[in-house]
């Protein structure tokens, strides 16, 4: 195979016109074998390899400068820059991320998983290299689905106005985003791809850019001559080109948005190796919430910033929603400001995503939101330490982060009946914005109460002494496991508290502990530095009684393994156990 002898960008460039026609089939061999087998992200990265051949032959990768937005389509890149036994052999898949990562090769200059950042990181590599007096290209990817994020418009006018030196944007328009593309920029890309880039009305020219259309995204031999056109150029341009989602494996060309991103699956059938659960989950849980309240009230609307996947919502499900639904594209600064209009005008607005993407629009929801006291409510998912782990996706800073905004209420339930009391109340009261956290364990079902106007107060599901167990949101199941632990090797009953509220402190209740209490252990999904532990640590400062925060470091992990971590973190509940016993006194 030609891909044996590529080792490098150099190794690329002596190959003849023909081979360079094959190798992207050999390519796509290792992305379909690490794909089936491990999962990550699909149609991306198979709709741009002939485009990552090409620049590899035209540039001179680690001196020209690549910055891959998103890192949705950066498997090829990585697989001619030295990387490609993580895609063939089996045994070193762990040796690479599914994100550029300047840790494993200079040819990365960032570690990126979130959205619309390419052209401004790239832009400040040109404005580097101009005040160095340097000469390299500066090349930033951007995807068409990732042109709506408010930093990439931003970065858009900043490099049709201040940089006068060579700069080239690279659109690859696929014609999709996850799901079907969001906002008007996107009318103006379908209008150009009908026109073949000759259409008056150019979003990029009226942003001061240089452009230039190329159809043939697919076509090695025309990317080629393309990257040539604009190889040393000595002003910004924006390249489109035009490509095809998932291209090399029909079910991926033929279904764009099941194929964005897959888990292991059987190479002959496309199906996924692994049969999934039809029991409830509270992913279904939240779908079925969302479909009822749109049906039976008319002030509801579900907002989300292009993120409908993150409660798996399909094509079909988001057109019955009607006008009940809004996907404003990938923009959460605009989705959570919307939402704030929306409730300020009488609407009931349900903003939905991942947490580890509303981090993008904190001074939205401060300034917007909160300062102004609207009632949206905001619904988080995979903010659980043992769901997204790579690096880039980490939902463990979101308690810290958000729930020392003030005016916020951030509720963290721990099963169904107290999940849909929650959204059901938030909807419906017009004090407060509120932020939801999705539970990630297993359904349970508990009475729960429905009103939850107190805030601030917390639910004593077990009334014990000696010991007082603080279990918030998703770690209350670890909190009940502990509590029957602690009973049975310890002779004595404990306290078993379910907080509900991230965002304050049941200040009654904690000094009612003090009276029969000598210990105080808090267990939260999420990082102790400015978490909701530290409030507890901090009320108890003045008082005899020991409290004993359990969480994660304030830190960047990556691609851990869950069990591990909490073995690491001595968070076990044999750990724990022991922990207590070793005070004096119980």
């Amino acid at each position: 195979m030609l891909i044996d002898k590529i080792n490098s960008p150099a190794d690329l460039k002596q190959l003849s016109v023909e081979q360079l026609k094959v190798l992207p089939q050999e390519i796509r061999k290792g992305l379909f074998n690490r794909l089936s087998k491990i999962g990550g992200h699909f149609g991306p990265n198979f709709g741009f390899v002939e485009a990552t051949v090409a620049m590899h032959y035209v540039f001179e990768s680690p001196k020209d400068k690549f910055v891959f937005d998103v890192s949705h389509q950066s498997y090829t890149h990585k697989i001619l820059t030295g990387r490609k036994n993580g895609y063939f052999l089996d045994e070193c898949f762990s040796e690479e991320s599914g994100y550029t990562n300047p840790e494993e090769s200079p040819h990365d200059f960032f570690n990126i998983g979130h959205t619309s950042t390419s052209i401004a990181l790239a832009l400040g590599l040109a404005k580097a290299r101009d005040l160095k007096g340097s000469k390299e290209n500066i090349i930033a990817v951007i995807g068409d689905g990732s042109l709506s994020g408010g930093e990439a418009m931003e970065a858009l006018s900043a490099a049709g106005s201040e940089l006068n030196s060579n700069f080239i944007i690279i659109v690859n328009d696929n014609e999709i985003s996850i799901s079907e593309n969001h906002g008007g920029i996107y009318k103006n890309l379908a209008e150009l791809r009908r026109t073949k880039g000759q259409c008056p009305n150019n979003l990029f020219r009226a942003f001061g850019l240089d452009y230039v259309y190329e159809e043939n995204g697919n076509d090695v031999q025309a990317m080629i001559l393309a990257l040539k056109k604009v190889k040393d150029c000595d002003h910004p341009v924006v390249l489109h080109i035009h490509t095809q989602k998932g291209m090399g494996y029909k079910p991926a060309e033929e279904n764009k948005e099941a194929w964005h991103w897959c888990v292991p699956f059987n190479p002959e059938t496309g199906k996924p190796k692994n049969s999934f659960t039809t029991d409830e989950t509270y992913v279904s849980i939240t779908r079925d919430f969302i479909q009822q309240r749109a049906e039976n009230d008319p002030d509801f609307l579900m907002i989300t910033p292009a993120m409908a996947c993150s409660i798996g919502m399909d094509a079909k499900q988001r057109e019955k929603l009607g006008s009940h639904y809004m996907d404003v594209g990938i923009a959460e600064e605009a989705a959570v400001a919307i939402a704030s209009g929306v409730a300020k005008n009488g609407g009931k607005p349900l903003l939905v995503t991942n947490m580890t993407f509303l981090q993008r629009a904190y001074d939205q929801i401060s300034q917007d939101v909160c300062i102004n006291g609207n009632a949206v409510t905001m619904l988080m998912n995979n903010s659980n330490f043992d769901g997204l782990t790579d690096v880039t996706h980490l939902g463990i800073f979101g308690l810290a982060a958000f729930t020392n905004i003030p005016n916020l209420v951030v509720l963290c339930p721990t099963c169904k009946d107290e999940y849909i009391n929650m959204l059901n109340w938030s909807l419906d009261q017009k004090d407060h914005p509120v932020l939801i956290l999705i539970p990630g364990n297993q359904v349970t079902n508990r009475e729960a109460e429905k009103n939850f106007s107190k805030l601030d107060s917390y639910k004593v599901e077990q009334k014990g002494q000696k010991v007082a167990i603080i279990a918030l949101g998703d770690f209350y199941q670890k909190g009940q496991a502990l509590a029957e632990e602690v009973k049975n090797q310890l002779g004595f009953t404990p306290t078993l508290i379910n907080p509900r509220f991230a965002s304050g402190v049941d200040e009654a209740l904690l000094q009612d502990l003090i009276k029969d209490h000598k210990l105080v252990i808090t267990l939260e999904d999420g990082i102790l530095s400015g978490g909701f532990g530290q409030k507890i640590s901090s009320f108890y400062s003045t008082s005899q009684i020991k409290v004993k925060n359990y969480g994660l470091e304030k830190k960047f992990y990556d691609r851990y393994n869950p069990d591990e971590l909490l073995k690491e973190l001595g968070m076990t509940t044999s750990q724990i156990v022991d922990f207590i016993k070793s005070q004096e006194g119980l």
